[in-house]
Order: structure tokens, then C-alpha cells, then sequence
């Protein structure tokens, strides 16, 4: 019975399709928290690589924490941008943008080979690549990115906007 008067309201008055661009229409985007990821990453190389060449419990403790925190800031990097990737940008992005599907595969790319390495080159690359998404990402909301130097031990820098 409901079904039919479900039904005869559709054929009455057609419901209007709703549409959103994520699975939680927000709005809030930002590609801040991938390049904190990517610093972070070059980060702990840097500090894997510097530990001691000694065999001791402590140096395995903070090799074993160390690793961990590269590794979960990769991903980290690798989700943050898929979001935005998949949930923000439109047919009319990648128009203006055309490199946009090659940035995101490397990016994904250089994020897995820094958490599986400890390579201070990918961990870098990671974040150029993030840097430049990031201005892509700015550039489609109509303002201008920027890069500032950071004050984290990476010395990097980090893309905002005016």
C-alpha cells in the first residue's frame, strides 16, 4: 500500500535529483595536512639516518618508532590527496590542468617507495610533488599560491595562498 502511494506521489510530483561532490557535501578542502605529511616524512629519514651505527635497544626502539611514523605519514599523504583527488576536483579542473592525473599517480607513487625506503630523494620528491598539487588545488579556488619557508627542521617550505 505504501509502495503504491510512494509510487503515484513520484508520477504527481518527480523528486528532484540532489547531487554533491563528496560523500559528505562539506566543502572544506585543503591539501595543508598532506604537505605537513610530506615534511614529516623527510623528517624521520633524516632522523633514521642519523641515528647511531650501534646495536642497542634503544637505537631498535627508535628505528622501530621512527619507521612507524614515516611510514603512517605516507599514507597519510597518499589519503589526504586522494580525497581531494577524488572528491573535490571536476571535469573543469582537469581542463586547466591537464597534468593532474599524472601529478596524483606519481604522488601515490613516491609516497609508497618513501614509506617502503628509506630514501631522503623520494621523501623529497614526495613533497615537490605535494607542493605543486597544492598549487593546483589553490589555483582552482581562485586564489594565488604562495610558498612560505617553514619553520619545522625540514627547512622546506609550505604552499598557501594570499
Amino acid at each position: 500500500m505504501i509502495k503504491t502511494l510512494l509510487k503515484t506521489l513520484d508520477r504527481i510530483s518527480p523528486p528532484r535529483p540532489i547531487y554533491a561532490h563528496c560523500d559528505i557535501p562539506c566543502g572544506i578542502y585543503d591539501p595543508h595536512l598532506a604537505q605537513l605529511a610530506a615534511h614529516t616524512v623527510i623528517r624521520m629519514t633524516n632522523l633514521i639516518t642519523d641515528l647511531p651505527d650501534e646495536d642497542s635497544k634503544e637505537r631498535e626502539h627508535k628505528l622501530t618508532r621512527l619507521t612507524a611514523i614515516k611510514e603512517e605519514h605516507a599514507e597519510l599523504v597518499k589519503k589526504e590527496v586522494r580525497v581531494i583527488w577524488g572528491d573535490y576536483f571536476k571535469p573543469e579542473h582537469l581542463e586547466k590542468h591537464p597534468k593532474l592525473h599524472e601529478l596524483v599517480f606519481d604522488i601515490m607513487k613516491l609516497a609508497s617507495k618513501a614509506r617502503q625506503e628509506i630514501n631522503l630523494e623520494a621523501s623529497q620528491q614526495l613533497l615537490v610533488q605535494v607542493q605543486e598539487f597544492a598549487e593546483i588545488f589553490f589555483k582552482t579556488k581562485g586564489v594565488d599560491p604562495i610558498r612560505i619557508k617553514t619553520v619545522y627542521p625540514t627547512e622546506g617550505e609550505i604552499v598557501i595562498y594570499k
